[in-house]
């Protein structure tokens, strides 16, 4: 029985490699298989979009997909990914790096059954290859292990540009996904690991172009899908990622609370009251919107609203248990010093777990 695949081809300026390509995607076709591609042009300023035009009224196969304001690769992907009808959802870039033949030995294990999601390494055997930069290849490879470390999948190239789906599986990822840019990898595979689908792996060739060849991506992208990685697989991190994790957010409260408080008293001259809750309100918003931007999802269950009644309900039951502590270990003990670092243990672990659990729980599925 004949299989769809549906390839979504994200084009900006690349007019020089747009119907080669195509090309060679077209090579696909068989009794066996049948084609989708559909290209989003995202606003190119040369001829691509005409030439796409061109190929979508020779091959039945192409559908076109066009964006009139540049957003990047990542929009130009859920663009695609909501329009697909195949069995299967790829992604082929415009240019010539990758070779669609692989595609053929990707299919099978989701063919077989016995994959949801595939994902073509460059770095699984050892082959012929073009040696271009060594600094792309080691972020690429650091961005991998550090993907690795938050959604616990053992893979080796999370940013290929070669994945492949079951539809039902992207269309569910589709419409969550946010990032614009190259972001978008770090980020759908966050997204795979938390649907917790079949993943596999197999060996894809890569023939990479240089930057005076049109290679877009740069070092902010790397950056960024660092914070990606963060910002979208530490939620479902393992337990002792998220402590660390914790551990630095509330270190740099701290640090906050400290820093003002030091401005509040020594350059404002405030009374010691209104410098100890002014920092300390400080240091509470810090810890909330480093929360969001590294630990936890923003409004994963509660609205904005509640989030932070849930969040102002932490810091009373974190704020009496610290009193309590403390008095109890100096009113019993005479200890006050150890009553201030047992009440500071309790407070780190007891903040953590009803941000995690109150504050911001995940949906329930």
């Amino acid at each position: 029985m004949a299989v769809k695949l549906s390839l979504v081809v994200p084009c900006y300026n690349e007019e020089a490699t747009l119907a080669d390509i195509i090309d060679r995607v077209m090579t696909l076709k068989s009794d066996n298989l049948q084609l989708e591609i559909i290209i989003v042009d995202d606003c190119s300023k040369d001829r691509s979009r005409e030439i796409a035009a061109k190929l979508a009224a020779q091959h039945p196969e192409i559908v076109l997909a066009a964006h009139e304001v540049n957003q990047g690769k990542g929009a130009a992907l859920r663009t695609g990914f909501i329009k697909a009808t195949g069995d299967f959802v790829g992604v082929q870039d415009a240019d010539m790096e990758y070779n669609p033949q692989d595609y053929l030995t990707m299919l099978e294990p989701l063919i077989d059954n016995r994959a949801d999601v595939v994902f073509g390494s460059r770095y699984l055997k050892p082959d012929t290859r073009r040696v271009l930069y060594f600094w792309h290849s080691w972020m690429n490879k650091f961005l991998t292990f550090s993907s690795n470390m938050f959604t616990n999948l053992d893979i080796t190239d999370m940013e290929t540009c070669y994945k492949l789906f079951r539809r039902e599986v992207i269309q569910t990822i589709a419409p969550k996904l946010k990032e614009n840019r190259f972001g978008f990898e770090p980020e759908v595979t966050a997204y795979i690991a938390e649907a917790q689908v079949r993943v596999y792996e197999c060996a894809v060739s890569y023939n990479p172009r240089s930057y005076e060849e049109g290679k877009k991506i740069g070092w902010r992208d790397g950056v960024h899908a660092l914070y990606c990685i963060l910002h979208y697989g530490a939620c479902n991190a393992p337990l002792p990622m998220q402590i660390l994790l914790y551990f630095f957010i509330g270190a740099t409260a701290a640090l906050v609370n400290l820093l003002v408080f030091a401005v509040l008293i020594k350059t404002c001259q405030m009374p010691l009251y209104w410098a100890t809750g002014i920092s300390y309100a400080a240091s509470a918003a810090a810890n909330y919107f480093l929360c969001i931007a590294i630990l936890f999802r923003h409004k994963a269950r509660w609205s904005t609203a509640g989030e932070l009644a849930a969040y102002l309900l932490t810091l009373m039951i974190m704020g009496g248990i610290d009193y309590l502590v403390t008095w109890a270990l100096v009113k019993w003990l005479h200890a006050p010093l150890w009553g201030k670092i047992l009440a500071s243990i309790v407070g780190f672990f007891g903040n953590y777990f009803l941000r995690r659990n109150l504050v911001f729980p995940l949906r329930k599925k």
